[in-house]
């Protein structure tokens, strides 16, 4: 499989104590918190290119710029949705989305990139030495 434009991926969750913004602390109600969201978005660009790759590849998140535009209760299923719209070498770019049972919550774009995992972490714990 290749890396097309146009690849879409989804990852889904329910609204629960657990994620919403009171318990992690990004705000003070109970309602979908926006890290989760983020969250749930990045799943689903993940979601939507992993198959696309080697067996030694995956991807990493570098930007964001999203907007949560609306609450959502406990109780209610939330999903995001991703769309992969453009490919520049390794760097990834999606438009996603986030809903719940009622409307669109959020929206925006993501980049991500390609790396080989081992060497990605490799690299990252070479912090630990220094």
């Amino acid at each position: 499989m290749e890396l097309n434009i146009g690849l879409k991926g989804r990852a889904e969750t329910t609204v629960t104590p657990e994620n919403t913004a009171q318990a992690v602390g990004s705000g003070l109600v109970p309602v979908f918190a926006t890290p989760y969201m983020i969250a749930l978005m990045e799943n689903a660009a993940v979601n939507a290119v992993q198959a696309a790759l080697a067996p030694d590849e995956g991807t990493v998140g570098t930007r964001l710029d999203v907007t949560h535009d609306a609450a959502t209760p406990i109780g209610l299923k939330v999903w995001a949705e991703a769309e992969l719209v453009a490919v520049e070498g390794r760097k990834l770019t999606f438009s996603v989305a986030a809903y719940d049972e009622r409307e669109q919550i959020g929206g925006g774009t993501h980049e991500r990139f390609v790396i080989k995992p081992e060497k990605f972490v490799a690299r990252a714990e070479t912090k630990v030495k220094a």
